[in-house]
């Protein structure tokens, strides 16, 4: 294919042709998680100030390049032994990711209006690790196919941050009237569905069956 691209986009597509838009619908996919946790968080609190949104935002930002970073490591370890069929099992991990964010979003949003500050201590910790779980699969499936990952995983840390904040922000306005949470949950599925069949087409498994 003919053309320029930029630097970022030509180290991941040399990999397994997957580019910079591709990187960055996943970083979005699995944002949703903290978009949701965030907004239902604003939504319990009485007063949200920045102090809040910043300490949320960085966590769950920290937390998701963190996770992705693991996943793509422990990848590593077992890359040569699976090397026949890691499309297979990195499309397993996507639809396994893509089928729990349409469980949850089946699930109404709760407010624990008991927890002090939600943004702080324990309380921030297991939200930011909760929220964070998927990116540890992606990085192992980011792994199995060979893409270079400290762009990508800065790219998921980076957007997570920002839908943080902007989840907490219309958490504040009408986010809970409006079930923002599960409809992103499900948009978000969607595109890790299609990333997934995206990865057997490139490895000729449509062609295969077709013949």
């Amino acid at each position: 294919m003919m053309g320029y691209y930029p630097p970022v986009q030509i180290a991941v597509q040399d990999s397994n042709n997957m580019n910079f838009i591709e990187i960055l619908a996943i970083a979005v996919a699995l944002a949703i998680d903290a978009f949701a946790v965030a907004m239902a968080t604003a939504c319990c609190m009485k007063r949200v100030h920045y102090r809040h949104w910043l300490r949320m935002s960085s966590s769950f930002g920290i937390f998701q390049t963190g996770m992705t970073l693991a996943g793509w490591l422990a990848g590593l370890s077992v890359r040569s032994l699976i090397e026949s069929f890691d499309h297979w099992l990195a499309f397993g991990l996507l639809l396994f990711v893509a089928i729990k964010m349409i469980v949850e979003s089946r699930k109404p949003e709760e407010c624990n209006i008991e927890a002090k500050d939600p943004t702080r201590g324990l309380n921030l910790l297991l939200l930011s690790v909760a929220t964070s779980i998927d990116a540890l699969a992606v990085g192992l499936s980011l792994s199995l196919l060979n893409v270079p990952i400290l762009v990508p995983a800065l790219i998921i840390g980076i957007v997570a941050f920002i839908l943080t904040f902007a989840g907490m922000q219309l958490g504040v306005r009408a986010g809970s009237r409006l079930n923002l949470g599960a409809r992103a949950e499900l948009a978000g599925a969607f595109v890790l569905l299609l990333i997934a069949l995206r990865i057997l087409h490139d490895h000729g498994v449509f062609a295969t069956i077709s013949v």
